[in-house]
């Protein structure tokens, strides 16, 4: 028995429009500047709905006349939910980001006390509940200084300047994701990536390659992705028997996120593949070791297995991953309220509306200012709004508002 066209999901209502008007996947995929398993993602569900401008194009392509076709007539979608809110200080980091200045100053940098700054941003980075609104006091300055430095200091220490640089545009990466600026998260990885090619730093390449890879994912240039994050994992394999461990937990972030890829591509056996390779560098890290950017360690490890079951679209195999391991037992407070994110999108695949809002409060409670901007969360919490657990509905409520969803 088909499924009433009211109750469709947007991936089907696309797909049916498709098919309608008999056009490929690669096709409708080229109108819009993505890839042909991209729309398929979208058609099937592995990938949440379209921001609002594509769902633009896609309707467009498809000689849509009324977005609601997509969306569904019942369904009130606010554009803060394609979107993403724009933060209080985003004006400011894009401002510092794009301040080219070309005059000579006599303003001096010193790249060690640079360096400092930087590690006392990722400790708030991880450390804080309200990470994005102290991040966006930070960067302005310290994106302003370290590009500066790295203009204007000539010698050995340009190199150092650069690296520092690159780590500055690597942390940037974390505050502009998930807000309507899609230029600027191109722009910092893009810019990371270079930045580690101009100091000639392998391990500092790795990790603006690991930024970049994620851009490349989310935009379903999947191939593309995965070239780059197992080129930049080869640069670092021959100094892991004597580098740093620091080197062997990128190798490790980078086959995840290689992992990551293939999931959201549906490929089940690749896709556990790699987790087993990244598994591999976490057990030989040890249990203690934690990689400040990318957060890999054993523990984000085994919630990256909760991630895999989901974008794999089998929920059971992501919540056996999730009750293996403690979600306290992540350091980061970013990184922990995401999990919890995840493992409330395995429960919403099965319609467990109960234990969806309960996920959803206590990575709310854990890190509000990472689920007020993560497009999955305000995506479910429309659903619960619309469907409400039954005795729930109040609790619901209130959990939009402090999310930032209007009624």
């Amino acid at each position: 028995m088909s499924q009433p066209y009211d109750d469709l999901p947007v991936g089907k209502r696309i797909k049916r429009e498709r098919d309608r008007v008999g056009m490929t996947r690669g096709v409708l995929g080229g109108l819009v500047g993505k890839s042909a398993d991209w729309v398929k993602a979208v058609e099937t569900g592995r990938l949440q709905m379209p921001k609002l401008p594509v769902l633009l194009r896609i309707a467009d392509a498809l000689g849509l006349h009324d977005l609601a076709v997509l969306t569904g007539n019942g369904y009130a979608v606010p554009v803060s939910v394609f979107a993403g809110e724009r933060h209080a200080a985003l004006a400011e980091v894009q401002a510092a980001l794009t301040e080219y200045r070309v005059t000579p100053t006599d303003r001096t940098s010193n790249v060690e006390h640079l360096a400092t700054r930087l590690r006392q941003a990722w400790v708030v980075r991880h450390s804080s509940p309200d990470h994005r609104t102290r991040l966006g006091a930070l960067l302005p300055g310290l994106i302003r200084d370290s590009q500066l430095a790295a203009r204007t200091i000539g010698g050995e220490q340009r190199r150092d300047a650069r690296r520092v640089l690159a780590g500055v545009y690597q942390l940037a990466d974390f505050y502009v994701a998930y807000q309507p600026a899609p230029e600027l998260v191109w722009m910092v990885a893009d810019r990371a990536l270079t930045e580690g090619q101009e100091a000639d730093d392998p391990y500092v390449i790795a990790g603006g390659a690991w930024a970049m890879v994620q851009a490349l994912r989310d935009a379903g240039r999947w191939d593309e992705a995965i070239h780059l994050a197992a080129d930049a994992a080869g640069q670092l394999r021959p100094y892991l028997e004597t580098g740093p461990d620091d080197w062997r937990g990128m190798v490790g972030a980078l086959e995840a996120e290689i992992a990551y890829v293939h999931a959201r591509r549906g490929r089940h056996g690749d896709a556990w593949a790699h987790w087993e390779r990244a598994a591999s560098v976490a057990q030989r890290l040890g249990a203690d070791y934690r990689h400040v950017q990318s957060s890999f360690s054993q523990a984000v490890l085994a919630a990256h297995a909760t991630t895999l079951g989901v974008e794999l679209r089998r929920p059971g195999e992501a919540l056996r991953a999730a009750d293996r391991f403690d979600p306290d037992s992540i350091p980061s407070l970013a990184r922990r309220s995401r999990h919890l994110i995840e493992v409330a999108r395995g429960h919403h695949q099965r319609d467990e509306k109960a234990a969806v809002w309960a996920l959803l409060n206590r990575s709310e409670r854990t890190a509000p200012e990472t689920i007020r901007y993560n497009g999955f969360a305000r995506e479910m919490l429309l659903d619960l709004r619309r469907r409400p657990p039954s005795g729930l509905r109040d609790d619901v409520q209130d959990l939009c508002a402090r999310v930032g969803l209007a009624s």
